[in-house]
């Protein structure tokens, strides 16, 4: 069997992360420690994202021709890939802050929603809080003028009954 039969499949799993993903972004693992790659497998797991690592020219060959392909100049030493199909900002955003509490973990740049950014721009991207939070933002920012409305409403109908 040939080399290139044993990979396809491999090629095809980091294919299929891809095709639904709306964000990829790649990390150079080197250093972590057991127990801080539990801690963050455990924090993407619940963020929706997948984690997982796999060699540079795998990764190579499942986004050439694709939105991701843009990454291919980030394959270089040991790379793991976090994509997400549900919250273009979660992979961003969930190692950002765990490279925050570990210094080995080293943001290389990513592709969110078709755009390129290296890792000073998914630094940024990792600020943007989740889709869920801001559409709570604007329910809120909605909500607030209603209420106060309401209230005043309540208290005119409540100073005209001690008035009557």
């Amino acid at each position: 069997m040939a080399k290139v039969e044993i990979k396809q499949p491999i090629v095809d799993e980091i294919a299929g992360y891809l095709a639904d993903a709306q964000a990829m972004v790649l990390v150079d693992y080197r250093g972590l420690t057991v127990e801080e790659d539990t801690q963050l497998r455990k924090a993407l797991r619940e963020a929706g994202v997948d984690y997982k690592v796999y060699k540079n020219t795998l990764i190579k060959r499942a986004v050439k021709g694709t939105v991701f392909e843009a990454v291919t100049d980030l394959c270089e030493g040991p790379t793991a890939i976090a994509t997400s199909a549900s919250d273009a900002t979660a992979p961003a955003r969930v190692l950002y802050e765990a490279a925050k509490k570990m210094p080995n973990l080293e943001l290389k740049g990513g592709v969110v929603d078709g755009t390129f950014y290296d890792e000073k721009m998914i630094q940024v991207i990792a600020t943007i809080p989740s889709r869920e939070v801001l559409l709570g933002k604007l329910l809120g920012s909605i909500q607030s003028p209603i209420t106060n409305f309401a209230r005043v409403i309540k208290q005119i109908a409540e100073s005209k009954e001690e008035v009557a």
